[in-house]
């Protein structure tokens, strides 16, 4: 099964890019390259579909979402982070603002 520190150790074995190993830059630039393909998708949907999602441009966001994720899944390597413990700190900090009433608003430490 696959789990999210599989996944960040399958996403390894095919990263290719400079200094691999010793290089947090090269895949916070592709995270943001990437996200902005999603938001560039996002974005024609609403123009040219009326904000209609087909099954085709929903597979196109697919591709850039997993795109997004193998950039995250380096970026944490890269850092020395497990793509689980990342996760996994996520939930507990989202848990805490929702039962401190703190989901909306502003703010990293709410």
């Amino acid at each position: 099964m696959l789990n999210f520190n599989s996944y960040q150790q399958a996403a390894a074995q095919t990263a290719v890019y400079p200094n691999l190993g010793n290089n947090f830059v090269y895949p916070t630039l592709g995270l943001v390259g990437e996200a902005g393909e999603v938001a560039e998708k996002i974005k024609k949907v609403l123009r040219d579909d009326n904000g209609q999602l087909s099954a085709e441009k929903k597979q196109e966001l697919m591709k850039e979402l997993g795109d997004v994720l193998w950039y995250v899944a380096r970026l944490a390597a890269e850092l020395g982070l497990e793509l689980e413990q990342v996760a996994q700190y996520n939930l507990a900090k989202l848990t805490s603002r929702q039962e401190r009433g703190k989901l909306g608003g502003s703010g990293d430490n709410r």
